[in-house]
């Protein structure tokens, strides 16, 4: 600021008489609080008290009723397996075997079931026979034997009604003698069939006899094998032994 001092004179500058002024405002700006801003507030003591005590006691807990809970133990890689006692000793199979019918269950579903449904009434509209209650599945094996192995061309009546566009492909080329006993196993003691087991030695014993019938049978093929022939070769599976059958006699007293 410019004042005329006495003489004439004029003062340049600031008049340095204000400066009680400027220092009573600046301390009371100095003096104010700042404006609180949201999520800054601090945590209350009895809050933090609080938490700690939570970790603390759920920290215990855990170490106390964990047992030997770690994370390891959620790794499979590190989860030691219980060797159990096989057929063929220790370190066998660790799961109980399937039966024979639970085998055969699998390969019907695989292989099967599209055709003859998986309730075995098959597709009249289609041409695919029934399983369940067929005479041909719960009569002898051996005509069932043959169907399963070459094949079966239609027509063909089947509990009374014709299905002349039946097509039975075969299977001599895809499944085991163990896979086809196991299947045959299955769907004659299923749905109601009252048939015995097939085993494998028998369905070897059919592939030898049909080694050089090229094509598939017709109805005409399996009308001219009895009801009730069986299949060849080695014991039905589950049959008892031959000497369970003709026990040797006591030695004598």
């Amino acid at each position: 600021m410019n004042e005329r001092a006495s003489g004439g004179h004029v003062r340049q500058g600031m008049d340095y008489g204000e400066d009680a002024d400027v220092h009573e405002v600046h301390s009371a700006i100095q003096r104010e609080k700042r404006e609180p801003r949201a999520g800054m507030e601090p945590l209350s003591i009895w809050l933090i008290v609080v938490y700690g005590l939570a970790i603390f006691f759920g920290g215990a807990y855990l170490g106390r009723f964990s047992g030997n809970f770690s994370g390891d133990s959620l790794d499979p890689a590190l989860i030691p397996h219980v060797k159990t006692q096989g057929p063929n000793g220790p370190g066998g199979a660790q799961t109980q075997e399937l039966s024979q019918a639970d085998r055969g269950k699998k390969i019907f579903s695989a292989n099967c079931a599209v055709c003859h449904q998986p309730n075995g009434l098959g597709a009249a509209g289609q041409g695919y026979p029934p399983l369940a209650g067929s005479e041909y599945v719960n009569g002898g094996t051996r005509r069932l034997g043959m169907i399963v192995l070459k094949g079966l061309q239609g027509p063909l009546t089947v509990k009374g009604q014709s299905f002349g566009a039946a097509v039975m492909q075969p299977w001599d080329k895809t499944l085991s003698d163990a896979k086809i006993s196991d299947v045959l196993t299955y769907i004659r003691q299923e749905w109601g069939n009252k048939g015995g087991p097939v085993a494998a030695a028998q369905i070897a014993g059919l592939r030898k006899e049909l080694a050089s019938h090229p094509d598939s049978f017709v109805e005409a093929d399996l009308k001219a094998v009895p009801e009730d022939a069986e299949l060849p070769g080695g014991e039905p599976a589950g049959a008892k032994p031959a000497d369970a059958k003709n026990p040797a006699p006591a030695p004598p007293k």
